[in-house]
């Protein structure tokens, strides 16, 4: 899960990647997907799977979670002492 600031807020983007760290490196120079682009993304929650089909489960299952994705979101901004 990927975490930016836009307009003061803080927008969370969850997606799958074989190479998160080139992944990121993509959306931060607007070569990722559309939503990300023109924005500098931070990776704030990550999680290894064994296959790539279950790793799509369950990037699916939290892209539609949106209390999950809040939580996480929530935990990191406290734990980094981003949130007021």
């Amino acid at each position: 899960m990927l975490l930016s600031k836009i307009n003061n807020k803080y927008i969370s983007y969850v997606g799958y990647a074989k190479d998160i760290k080139q992944r990121v490196i993509l959306h931060n120079n607007s070569k990722g997907a559309k939503f990300t682009k023109g924005n500098f993304w931070k990776i704030i929650y990550k999680k290894r799977y064994l296959s790539k089909n279950l790793a799509m489960v369950e990037e699916y299952k939290l892209k539609k979670d949106y209390k999950k994705r809040s939580l996480i979101k929530i935990r990191y901004l406290k734990k980094n002492s981003l949130m007021k």
